[in-house]
């Protein structure tokens, strides 16, 4: 493929609106410096040096889109509470339009907080509710997200599942319906609650260890046979055109048309996996909506879920070092 290509593809990136489902949370950052053992148990006292609040879930596949020159719509339910107002400035200070947020005073706003020490992870607290939502919810979130859809031209849909409930049965079957009448491709992100839920979608990412649970099968991660075995099957059972398998540090594996194939990961310093998984959706996404043949998607997606596992926490991905990457790869 031509340079001007690879850079032709880039820049269409951004005519394109990507409208993304599911459940948004703030990833909290607290960063200071172990230097001695509580004498209450044996466990370290970190001296606190920093904070820090960032956008994260559904969100960050969304700050991942914007990076990529795109713009994203972000549809969730949130809390309606002391967290959510911080998540609000978030979603203000990154420019990211809020028109698809839905509070509700039944939930929480998720939080998740990360203690690090000398770029060490040392712990996380969860803050969350992870029930699905009431059906008086539900039913006003299906229909603020059809509200967006008949409203917008939108080139692809990301259904962003973290299993806290946001994302139902029923939100998935009748967005996925609305979107194939109108030819929208769509992308999932899925987790265990909702595996076998994302029925006729375009292109679905589990990583590893979700195809195995969900699945109920039992292979090794290098035995390509039997991975495509396996999503022999779920292409069956979901009708799904292209299954997009992450296999960490061996890469990632797409299968379509009853074929496969296998990108190697990139050797990389790895610093922290986290967000991985939303970058490379965000940016498979967008190669799907330029029309991108299945090696190009994977490639470049697995190209964007490396870079950004070189940074600590969850940073969305550099646009111009993907395009740099790229041309140096497929060019």
């Amino acid at each position: 493929m031509k340079n001007s290509d690879i850079k032709s593809i880039f820049d269409s990136f951004n005519q394109f609106n990507i409208l993304i489902i599911g459940d948004v949370m703030i990833d909290s950052y607290m960063w200071g410096k172990v230097d001695r053992i509580s004498p209450e148990a044996p466990v370290p006292i970190i001296m606190s040096t920093k904070r820090e609040n960032r956008l994260g879930g559904a969100a960050n596949v969304a700050l991942n889109v914007q990076a990529l020159g795109a713009n994203p719509i972000l549809c969730s339910v949130i809390g309606k509470d002391s967290n959510s107002e911080i998540l609000q400035s978030l979603l203000k200070k990154r420019k990211l339009t809020n028109e698809g947020i839905i509070e509700d005073c039944t939930r929480v706003t998720t939080v998740k907080t990360r203690i690090i020490s000398n770029n060490q992870h040392m712990l996380r607290v969860d803050e969350e509710i992870d029930k699905a939502l009431e059906n008086e919810i539900e039913s006003k979130f299906i229909d603020h997200i059809l509200s967006i859809l008949s409203k917008k031209s939108v080139n692809a849909i990301i259904f962003e599942d973290y299993d806290k409930g946001c994302i139902t049965p029923k939100v998935i079957k009748q967005i996925v319906e609305f979107a194939n009448k109108n030819n929208i491709p769509t992308l999932v992100d899925p987790k265990k609650r909702n595996f076998m839920e994302y029925k006729n979608v375009t292109l679905f990412k589990p990583n590893f260890k979700e195809l195995v649970e969900g699945s109920k099968i039992d292979i090794d991660k290098g035995d390509f046979e039997g991975i495509f075995s396996a999503s022999q099957k779920l292409h069956s059972e979901l009708s799904s055109k292209y299954l997009l398998i992450t296999l960490s540090e061996l890469g990632v594996f797409i299968s379509y048309n009853k074929s496969f194939l296998t990108i190697p990961a990139e050797i990389r310093d790895i610093a922290d996996v986290s967000g991985a998984g939303d970058t490379l959706i965000g940016t498979a996404s967008l190669c799907l909506a330029a029309g991108l043949d299945p090696e190009l998607i994977a490639g470049i997606s697995n190209l964007a879920g490396g870079l950004v596992c070189e940074k600590v926490g969850v940073v969305p991905i550099n646009k111009d070092q993907l395009l740099q990457e790229s041309l140096e790869k497929f060019s």
